[in-house]
């Protein structure tokens, strides 16, 4: 039973599950705040611009064909912000290795 305890704890340490399991929490809790970021600051700025009102609900009609801009909109928003701060921490992380290489 040790064994196989060691062994599995040199699984995971040679894995880096743990950090992978942290990774994976604080990116689910990022996208969280940036959900929060979109819904409740971006988007009500955006909201005046949006005929229908409720940018949630914000369609454009062609003919029989309803497409959902609203949520489109939000999904779009969240991307590039999700995107921009992985950009960002990408360039700083970068700099740093690049730093402690010279």
């Amino acid at each position: 039973m040790k064994k196989m305890f060691f062994a599995f704890y040199a699984f995971l340490n040679e894995h880096k599950v743990m950090g992978l399991a942290i990774a994976f929490v604080m990116g689910s809790a990022a996208t969280a705040l940036v959900q929060s970021l979109v819904n409740n600051i971006v988007m009500p700025i955006i909201t005046p611009f949006i005929p229908a009102g409720g940018w949630q609900e914000a369609t454009f009609t062609i003919g029989k064909v309803v497409l959902g801009t609203g949520a489109f909109a939000g999904a779009l928003i969240n991307f590039i912000i999700i995107g921009l701060v992985v950009f960002v921490v990408a360039k700083i992380m970068i700099r740093e290795e690049k730093a402690d290489k010279k």
